[in-house]
């Protein structure tokens, strides 16, 4: 069975990313969105990421070159660094089925240039929720949380309430209804479970909160 490590927002920390992987040895690893996707600036060099024979695998988040992603001619950033773009999916060896769904929206944006530091795609568009998989889904790997969530997150992030992207991810919640469920993005280190979904928050790396995980096996967090 192959280790699988799950981390909340990198935000281009690619040294720490390294140090953990070096540390835990994972053969997989998954980021949970605002991975540091800025190639149109020099100092976010992706050449300092180093797998060490794992693959790393990242969904958008709200903070990364939405311009530069929506342009990429490859999903495979460096060598064994992966994108996985809004409704993808990925069908672990125990027969688990991942439905990856970055995007968020952004709090500062107001701060923030349109075209090189904010896009408005960075929220989960209706075209995203287009074409997904007919199979069932164990597993949501997201940037955001549902709609239903927000109440136990926004204290705090008030700011973060009330945006398109948490609507779009409760209608694919009751869609699918995962048995697990992991993101980013609220820099906070929290779970519970919602309606037979188990839920993990996870921080970054810096915030002192748990940035990682470890992906639990199936039937660990079966709610009975």
């Amino acid at each position: 069975m192959k280790k699988i490590l799950i981390t909340g927002d990198v935000h281009a920390d690619f040294g720490r990313l390294n140090a953990l992987i070096n540390r835990k040895k994972p053969d997989i690893v998954i980021c949970c969105g605002d991975f540091g996707y800025w190639p149109r600036y020099q100092k976010y060099d992706f050449s300092n990421i180093m797998p060490q024979g794992a693959k790393i695998y990242w969904i958008d988040g709200n903070h990364e070159d939405h311009w530069a992603l929506r342009d990429r001619t490859t999903d495979e950033i460096v060598k064994d660094v992966i994108y996985k773009p809004r409704g993808s999916t990925m069908k672990l060896d125990d027969g688990r089925n991942i439905l990856f769904m970055g995007g968020a929206d952004s709090i500062d944006k107001m701060h923030r240039t349109e075209g090189v530091s904010w896009f408005r795609e960075e929220i989960i568009q209706q075209k995203d929720l287009y074409d997904l998989t007919d199979e069932k889904v164990d597993i949501f790997i997201t940037h955001t949380c549902p709609e239903e969530l927000v109440y136990d997150l926004r204290k705090g992030y008030p700011e973060k309430s009330n945006e398109p992207s948490n609507i779009a991810l409760s209608q694919l919640w009751k869609q699918y209804k995962p048995e697990l469920w992991i993101f980013g993005h609220w820099h906070q280190a929290k779970e519970g479970t919602m309606m037979g979904t188990k839920w993990y928050a996870l921080d970054y790396p810096t915030h002192g909160g748990r940035w990682w995980m470890w992906l639990p096996e199936g039937g660990e967090n079966k709610v009975t």
